[in-house]
């Protein structure tokens, strides 16, 4: 039976064993058969699959997603467009992290602004008096 181990297929895709068993767990990538010894062999194809899980994950998107994208990308009835308002989604998604990571980024700035620096003890630093009873303003 030809086909590669799983140590092959993390070191080929440039991961390690348990990311290609979590990968496998989570139906990203399909079980391989086993040898009559009970080795399982994966296909070759199993290495751009990961390849293309890892790149996926980089531009933000979750497994779940990609599972979703892995199956699109391997239908022979690809409708690109579905594809395209996936991205989009994504990319509005992305949008409203970015301000909301941009508006605690804020937040932190001006408590950090009011903070004396060090000696002053605990009951009178803003950050932790601020955080400790919820007087943190909002913009």
């Amino acid at each position: 039976m030809n086909g590669l181990t799983i140590s092959q297929i993390a070191k080929r895709s440039n991961v390690n064993i348990e990311t290609v068993r979590y990968y496998e767990k989570r139906g990203l990538i399909s079980e391989p058969p086993r040898t009559e010894s009970g080795y399982r062999k994966f296909p070759q194809g199993v290495i751009k699959d990961i390849q293309f899980i890892k790149r996926a994950q980089d531009v933000g998107f979750t497994l779940e997603e990609i599972k979703k994208l892995l199956l699109a990308s391997n239908n022979e009835d690809f409708h690109s467009e579905e594809v395209y308002e996936f991205a989009m989604n994504k990319i509005q998604e992305n949008e409203k992290k970015i301000h909301d990571f941009n508006h605690m980024k804020s937040l932190l700035e001006e408590l950090a602004a009011q903070c004396p620096g060090s000696g002053v003890p605990k009951d009178q630093c803003p950050i932790i008096t601020n955080l400790s009873e919820g007087e943190i303003e909002d913009g």
